[in-house]
């Protein structure tokens, strides 16, 4: 078998590269590799290996595991390079987020009919994605970088740009979201085909069939005699934002239903406060309300406290606390897809060549793909529906065109843009208040300095 080196970055986010580790455990054809994490913390870092260690010795798996605190030293020669780091962790984003309520922006700067990280102009991450990207041109040019961290469409469209990286931009949103909707419905997952072409986080479903026919009129069928219901069970717990009357409101409005994170960020209309969010998407206001989204922070740091308990107990079974199935993440079948044939269907983050046909080709788009030996094959060729492009579609790759370009140019006054072109935004001195307080926070010292 080929020794196919693989470096997680950003390997303290536990879980995720626990989920990793369980994927590789489970594809023999990937047995005898080498897999090095790196994380600049320490002890998140030895408990990551520690685990990866045991795992593989329980599953009887041949590999190779390596740490490293610093990237070169897992870049050297690497394959495969995924990227799961989130500069700062969720900390930074919630200091920006409290910055920017003062200054009348509910729930933070991110703008949420674009994405759901209150982050300015996600200097960091994007400086982040800049630095690697540089590191891997010099230690590994010819490896794939398989994106994850967010925002993955700016991201994505940065690297493609600026460096000769080979890069695929993955997130799960596809798959929960087509879950979501497949067991609303009550369908067999394996009679299923979705096709959800878009942008990342704003993707839309423009071929629904179950059985090989035509399953739009099974959706229409369950908004008409059964959401309501739906929606009055799940409201006082937990509706889910991918069958909400928000999706639904967005399939209304635009004709195609809103697949995953789509409706979650929703039009701006949905989000102006949280009463207004509750009678979107149920009495908690959804996953970004200031209800969720502190428990979801709670549920991760529940989640790397259960992880790190198994790390420090040399006796505990890890396969028994972390059972070996195979996850939601779509990496190591496209590793496995790439570099043993192993081809498959999947959502990816490419390059639009060919695909949505009024979208430019130097623009990222997220497509159903085949993944195999060959490379990458985007599926979708077409057009979306015209209200869909002026109305969501070209205003959102008008904003990541503006955060390239000022993160690009270091131009302060773009920057300053970001915030004018919010909805929230009153006055020209309420905007220049808000980033004059969020670029002297001491974390933004080196986005003070880059914005000139």
């Amino acid at each position: 078998m080929r020794d196919v080196k693989i470096c997680i970055i950003g390997a303290g986010s536990a879980v995720f590269s626990l989920d990793l580790v369980r994927d590789l455990c489970l594809t023999k054809s990937l047995w005898g590799s080498t897999v090095s994490f790196m994380d600049i913390d320490e002890q998140r870092l030895n408990a990551v290996y520690n685990l990866a260690k045991r795992y593989a010795n329980e599953m009887k798996a041949n590999f190779r595991f390596k740490k490293a605190t610093k990237r070169e030293e897992g870049l050297q020669d690497a394959d495969f390079v995924i990227d799961t780091a989130l500069v700062g962790g969720h900390k930074i984003q919630e200091e920006q987020r409290e910055i920017a309520e003062k200054h009348g922006y509910y729930r933070g700067i991110g703008d949420v009919v674009s994405d759901y990280y209150s982050d300015l102009g996600s200097y960091h991450q994007l400086k982040f994605f800049t630095d690697l990207t540089r590191e891997m041109e010099e230690k590994c040019p010819d490896a794939w970088l398989l994106q994850t961290s967010n925002p993955v469409f700016e991201g994505c469209n940065l690297i493609t740009r600026e460096t000769k990286i080979k890069v695929i931009g993955l997130c799960d949103g596809f798959d929960l979201g087509c879950g979501v909707l497949i067991d609303t419905l009550k369908l067999a997952k394996e009679e299923v085909l979705i096709e959800a072409p878009g942008f990342n986080h704003m993707i839309w479903m423009t071929k629904f069939h179950y059985k090989g026919e035509n399953a739009y009129p099974l959706l229409d069928e369950w908004i008409a005699k059964s959401a309501e219901e739906y929606w009055k069970e799940n409201r006082n717990y937990y509706l889910p934002a991918d069958m909400s009357p928000a999706a639904v409101d967005m399939y209304r409005i635009f004709g195609l239903l809103p697949i995953a994170d789509t409706a979650r960020v929703g039009n701006w209309w949905y989000h102006t406060d949280l009463e207004t969010k509750k009678n979107w998407y149920g009495s908690t206001g959804g996953d970004d309300s200031e209800v969720v989204w502190p428990l979801y922070l709670k549920f991760l740091e529940n989640q790397l406290d259960n992880l790190m308990e198994v790390a420090n107990n040399p006796s505990a079974s890890v396969t028994e606390n972390f059972p070996p199935a195979k996850s939601i993440q779509q990496h190591i079948s496209i590793i496995d897809a790439l570099v043993n044939d192993n081809r498959g269907r999947f959502q990816v983050n490419v390059p639009n060549k060919n695909g949505i046909s009024e979208i430019p080709s130097d623009v990222v788009i997220e497509t159903p793909a085949l993944v195999s030996k060959k490379g990458i094959e985007p599926l979708f060729k077409g057009k979306l529906p015209k209200g869909i492009m002026v109305g969501a579609m070209i205003p959102r790759m008008l904003r990541m065109e503006l955060v390239l370009e000022a993160f690009l140019t270091g131009d302060r006054e773009l920057l300053l843009q970001l915030i004018l072109n919010d909805r929230r935004t009153k006055s020209l001195e309420q905007a220049k208040a808000l980033l004059k307080d969020i670029l002297k926070l001491p974390f933004n010292r080196s986005m003070m300095e880059h914005y000139k």
